[in-house]
């Protein structure tokens, strides 16, 4: 995919997102499929003053792993990841999948192990960023596999990407620093609001967000965004939420979800397809059924689901909500090895409250 937004790309990602400046030591994760967007990223990075560290990664490796590894060796982190978790100053991770669903039939008890490992260099990165010490970047490079599970060609699949992303724009930075603006005036009305009131079909919920920050999110850490996010007090979530947009996680597909919260904690959970996979995600710590992130999807590009979170979840006119670990500079302190984001359409026939004032209608902010 050779295409001179590809370049606008690299730019962005270099002088935006990660705003590399010289000395710093990049890490760039990817498979060979997105070589175009590595070598445009290296070179940017390059002309910056940067070190790249390209960490290029066979997909087929994972599964091996996952397949065929005993727990000692699921349950140690890679040494290069901890070398990186305390050395890089940034690092780019470029989703590039051939097969997304590869992992859906990998025993889930397998695939938490592995989270489990890596949980505490997580952890790591997000200290280091926390002290301004770190910056990290997620994008997506059009695959096959992904043009797939959105039910496009790839070319109508790469041409969404770059129209969300901003870079049919000539300048993509001056679109993202007014989308930034934009949502920067929801994020300050936000400031001091106590209690929010989700409804719409089969939803009905209330949770507090008393003394929560929240962020806007501008294409910084995830490229493409479009959300502003809190982290909700974990003990307040009350009511009936229904996700009628599948939910992914490990490239598998729940659908139909409906949850029951109870002074924060999930009470009841059924799932049209993929219900016992949920009901082991649930399981899975004593985090996992408490709510790390409430969050207003706000890209306009995205209007129908694609099967990746990245790109859904910034739908506009919808919410999110996250199960498990908190983003610390929310206020949230709940924790977890799961964050998983499900979607709740609120474009036809939803409402949300914040305190007695309508934010929301029908997929359309209001104030």
């Amino acid at each position: 995919m050779k295409d001179i937004r590809i370049e606008r790309w690299a730019h962005t990602l270099v002088h935006y997102c990660l705003y590399l400046k010289p000395g710093d030591i990049l890490s760039i994760q990817a498979t060979p499929l997105a070589a175009p967007l590595i070598e445009a990223v290296y070179r940017e990075a390059l002309h910056v003053g940067a070190h790249p560290v390209p960490l290029i990664e066979l997909e087929g490796l994972n599964e091996i792993l996952l397949r065929e590894g005993n727990d000692s060796q699921l349950m140690t982190p890679s040494p290069l990841a901890l070398t990186l978790a305390e050395k890089a100053n940034a690092r780019l991770s470029i989703q590039s999948s051939s097969n997304p669903k590869a992992l859906s039939t990998v025993p889930p008890s397998q695939g938490a192990k592995r989270r489990q490992a890596n949980h505490a260099i997580a952890t790591r990165f997000r200290q280091r960023e926390q002290a301004g010490d770190f910056r990290w970047c997620g994008t997506l490079y059009p695959t096959t596999g992904y043009a797939q599970d959105a039910n496009m060609s790839l070319k109508e699949f790469e041409e969404f990407v770059f129209n969300v992303c901003f870079l049919n724009d000539e300048d993509p930075i001056a679109s993202w620093k007014e989308l930034a603006r934009k949502q920067q005036h929801y994020v300050d009305w936000l400031v001091g609001k106590k209690k929010v009131h989700v409804l719409g079909t089969g939803t009905d919920l209330t949770l507090s967000i008393e003394d929560r920050i929240f962020i806007n999110s501008d294409g910084k850490r995830n490229f493409p965004s479009g959300e502003f996010f809190t982290g909700p007090v974990e003990n307040s979530a009350n009511g009936v939420v229904q996700f009628d947009i599948p939910a992914i996680y490990d490239g598998r597909s729940v659908e139909g979800v409906r949850l029951v919260f109870k002074e924060g904690k999930v009470v009841e959970a059924t799932a049209r397809q993929g219900e016992d996979y949920l009901h082991q995600m649930l399981n899975l710590d004593a985090g996992s059924r408490y709510l790390g992130e409430f969050a207003f999807g706000n890209n306009k590009g995205v209007i129908h689901p694609t099967k990746q979170i990245l790109f859904d979840e910034k739908m506009g006119g919808t919410v999110h909500m996250a199960l498990g670990e908190s983003y610390p500079e929310t206020g949230g302190i709940n924790h977890s090895a799961l964050h998983w984001d499900m979607i709740c359409d609120l474009r036809t026939n939803g409402e949300v409250w914040i305190d007695d004032t309508l934010f929301l209608k029908d997929g359309a902010i209001l104030i």
